[in-house]
């Protein structure tokens, strides 16, 4: 053979050794190296506070003694602190479930921490007596413990497994989070008669994504009481599925984002059906909404008090309700009434932890219970009523093709008259008739109704908050310059507002705005209005009085405390949307008499710029007289969605916003 063609078939070889090497990771738990401290091989994000060297799950199915199959999912992660500001990586949480009749375990939970110390590893290992359990709710519990010994440079390891006997609910895996990761690696093993549905959602790719078939063996024990138990074994073949993904970048946090679980890359699993062989019954887990409705109306942490007779609540309703001539109005009167008497315990509940009796009598409950016993209420007193389902911002998506209620977190109320719906929401106290919070905006929810299970889209494009702001000042009779501030905010500013001043109190909110101006302005006369009229967006205004007369040159900026200071777009590249509560439009108009004895002596030049052609614009107009000068300043965002292609020209636009809205008209002394 010629010596080329040897070298060639080598070189081949080789390439294919090298494949075989890297389709595996040899990594093991307690098996670290002074070499494994040295990172420099690796080619990652040199801002990163901590990188994870590596992070391999796996999940299973194995025979119980319980006649059926249960899920073990086992993991090990391997983490390098580089700073101080990844300490946090060092408290570590581990959630598992139940559902009142069975639990998850946690099982052979390890973790050490391991520094280079004159050249050798030293481990500490942690103190089993160093994880703690709290209950979250009444089906989650957190194990919870904090690697000992950690400081910048060291490495952290821990490894644990999982007994559940949910197979409905197979682990989803996170390929991707807030540090870099070299290698994140998922295998499942699933037996031929369960059939589950693959999510995928990220924008980074599978380094490896493979498939096969093999051997497996399941036994299963069902125990006989005072019998013998009955054993049975099945052999055949089990679908063994693997993901890898290599060198994968950290998913920051940035403005306007709901959460970064929507971004992510990520596989999660959904249970389909169930069937033995293909002769045997198919059992549907996943449904259709007609289904899930169905199931949730007969739960009875859910919906099943919906259709009672509910006479424990008629005396209340009767008082309630007295006077009301209207449909209408008795609805506002039941929402009122629930709104202002109840609290809310926990604003992230799909299901009812107590009975709306219960709840109605100890006057709190969480969400699900609050809206779903509003929903009772006003069905009691004959009015069209249904509870409706959806996913908050900060809970990521729902999914709009199958029914998957895990990725639900709160109930609403829609109530119908005449030809209208109205979307109530009476967990929030300070929230008015006909609004829900804007954390409810996010996309695709379900109202749950055997015959209508109707999709209801909640979208931040379909929310307009409108500001306007006008400052006038003029010369009084003595010379000062003396102004007044009138402000009607949007509904959403409105209602942070209200929240703050529940917290705080009126007179704190103008104390932190007399803060802000310092000690050039004072401010009197002031009054907030509407404050409790929930419906109606508050107005604030007050007087004020500019302190700078004498001065040889004056500086001001037209904005007052109103203008963007600084860009929220601050990274130059970002992977994923821009997801702002609500469309926007804030007018804001000035105008000043020129102090006596002062000319101008330059404006800022008059603006108008798009956004996109017809996203959003920014105009900020100038007119200067003699003895005046006006501007006004206006700030429209026609949508609250923009993908990543459009994040840089959104960033540019509100710096320009910043830059124009930061300059100063001059003042200069007439000699």
């Amino acid at each position: 053979m010629p010596i080329k063609l040897k070298l060639l078939l080598l070189a081949v070889l080789f390439a294919g050794l090298q494949g075989i090497a890297q389709d595996k990771l040899n990594i093991k738990f307690g098996k670290v190296s002074p070499e494994d401290f040295d990172l420099s091989k690796h080619s990652f994000d040199t801002g990163a506070s901590a990188v994870i060297i590596a992070d391999i799950g796996n999940t299973a199915f194995e025979g119980n003694n319980k006649g059926s199959l249960s899920l073990l999912f086992k993991r090990f992660e391997r983490i390098k602190i580089l700073t101080k500001d990844a300490f946090e990586a060092a408290n570590q949480s581990i959630i598992v479930y139940n559902d009142g009749y069975s639990e998850e375990k946690l099982l052979d939970l390890k973790a050490s921490t391991y520094n280079l110390e004159n050249g050798k590893v030293v481990e500490t290992k942690l103190d089993d007596k160093s994880i703690f359990t709290d209950k979250i709710t009444k089906y989650e519990s957190r194990k919870k413990f904090t690697l000992p010994g950690v400081k910048a440079g060291s490495i952290i390891e821990i490894s644990y497994s999982v007994r559940s006997d949910f197979y409905r609910h197979l682990r989803a895996w996170n390929f991707q989070g807030e540090y870099p990761c070299f290698w994140s690696e998922y295998e499942v093993t699933i037996p031929p008669f369960y059939h589950y549905v693959a999510l995928n959602q990220g924008d980074q790719n599978f380094s490896i994504s493979t498939s096969k078939q093999v051997g497996a063996n399941y036994t299963l024990r069902e125990p006989g009481g005072t019998g013998r138990d009955d054993i049975v074994n099945f052999n055949g073949t089990a679908t063994a599925s693997r993901w890898v993904m290599k060198d994968v970048p950290a998913l920051k946090q940035e403005p306007y984002t709901t959460t970064l679980r929507n971004h992510i890359s990520r596989i999660e699993f959904q249970l389909h059906y169930f069937q033995f062989d293909e002769t045997s019954e198919r059992h549907d887990y996943m449904g259709n909404w007609f289904i899930a409705s169905e199931k949730l109306l007969d739960n009875e942490n859910f919906g099943k008090a919906l259709d009672e007779d509910n006479h424990w609540m008629s005396e209340d309703l009767r008082s309630i309700t007295s006077g009301c001539k209207s449909s209408l109005e008795k609805m506002k009167k039941i929402y009122a009434y629930v709104r202002d008497n109840f609290t809310c315990t926990d604003h992230d509940a799909l299901y009812t932890d107590n009975s709306l009796k219960t709840a109605f009598k100890k006057k709190n409950g969480n969400v699900a219970e609050i809206n779903l016993l509003l929903t009772a209420m006003l069905r009691h007193e004959k009015i069209e009523a249904d509870p409706i389902v959806l996913s908050t911002r900060d809970n990521g998506y729902a999914s709009e093709t199958y029914p998957l209620m895990e990725r639900f977190n709160y109930v609403i109320c829609a109530a119908k008259d005449s030809d209208r719906t109205y979307y109530l929401d009476a967990s929030e106290p300070l929230l008015g008739f006909d609004h829900l919070p804007v954390d409810c905006y996010n996309g695709m929810a379900r109202m749950i109704n055997k015959e209508k299970p109707y999709v209801k889209y909640f979208d931040s494009d379909s929310l307009k908050e409108q500001k306007m702001t006008q400052v006038l000042i003029i010369n009084d009779e003595k010379g000062h310059s003396v102004g007044s501030f009138q402000s009607l905010l949007g509904y959403d500013e409105s209602y942070d507002l209200r929240e703050r001043i529940r917290k705080k109190s009126t007179g704190a909110i103008f104390s932190d705005i007399q803060t802000n101006f310092g000690s050039d302005v004072k401010i009197e006369n002031t009054a907030i209005d509407s404050l409790n009229k929930l419906e109606e967006p508050i107005k604030i205004s007050y007087d004020f009085t500019l302190k700078n007369e004498g001065d040889e040159m004056i500086y001001f900026n037209p904005m007052m405390s109103e203008g963007y200071k600084d860009n929220p777009f601050k990274s130059a590249v970002r992977k994923y949307p821009v997801e702002m509560p609500y469309c926007m439009d804030e007018l804001y108009t000035f105008s000043m008499e020129i102090p006596n004895g002062y000319t101008v002596e330059e404006v800022p030049k008059s603006a108008r710029v798009a956004l996109n052609e017809n996203q959003g614009m920014f105009e900020y107009l100038v007119q200067k007289s003699d003895d005046k000068v006006m501007m006004r300043s206006r700030i429209r965002l026609n949508k609250a969605y923009f993908p990543p292609e459009e994040y840089n020209s959104l960033r540019d636009f509100f710096g320009y916003i910043v830059k124009k809205q930061s300059e100063q008209v001059v003042l200069k002394k007439k000699k």
